[in-house]
């Protein structure tokens, strides 16, 4: 078995662009696809998509190319994807509004269980039809939900506190969205996503043009 360590973090995103592109030629009643045509839709090299799906083994006949559906559901297996994922978010502002509206979240298999805050005049309350509860009861409903993947969507000075929380209450995939660096044992799996530092990604090369 191959160490998911050992394999890129850029090569799990393309996964996930080849996956978009594989299902989209399937429904369109595109049954075999090659390595070209993966290429030129996901914007890299045939080569590169030889590359990264060999990680996981050997898919395709040589000089015919890929069944869609069959590979569409390799790459869906190992991405952890051939099931569903109950989440929780944490935090009921204008951004956990936003995610709990996402409904790109429930079509790759993610399900947003419940959405926590500590505003009283949120709690009992939906968004989206899901319920928000206390921070409180945080731990309780990881287990009654089977949670195990959580959102962080509050302030930055919370962001830390809540990752604790989180972690105490079995959590083992955290999505940070707070923009501050928080700290997590090892066996958790941490991402940040910093929407400010996109922009600026984007200004600093506007700037060069």
């Amino acid at each position: 078995m191959i160490k998911k360590a050992k394999i890129p973090d850029a090569t799990i995103g393309r996964l996930s662009l080849y996956s978009r592109y594989l299902i989209e030629a399937y429904e369109k009643g595109v049954t075999t696809v090659s390595s070209k045509s993966i290429a030129d839709a996901t914007g890299v090299t045939p080569a590169q998509v030889r590359k990264d799906l060999a990680y996981f083994g050997e898919f395709g006949t040589r000089g015919v190319g890929y069944n869609s559906k069959e590979l569409y559901m390799h790459i869906m297996k190992i991405l952890g994807l051939d099931k569903r994922w109950p989440v929780a978010i944490i935090g009921a502002g204008n951004l956990g509004r936003a995610l709990s509206q996402y409904k790109g979240f429930h079509e790759r298999g993610f399900d947003i269980s419940c959405i926590f805050d500590n505003d009283p005049k949120k709690i009992g309350k939906k968004l989206s039809n899901i319920n928000i509860y206390h921070l409180d009861v945080l731990e309780e409903k990881v287990k009654e939900f089977k949670i195990e993947l959580g959102i962080i969507a509050v302030p930055a000075q919370a962001a830390q506190e809540v990752a604790d929380k989180l972690v105490k209450a079995g959590i083992r995939g955290i999505m940070n969205f707070a923009p501050i660096n928080i700290t997590v044992p090892d066996n958790i799996v941490l991402r940040r996503v910093d929407l400010s530092a996109q922009l600026e990604y984007l200004t600093y090369y506007l700037e060069e043009i």
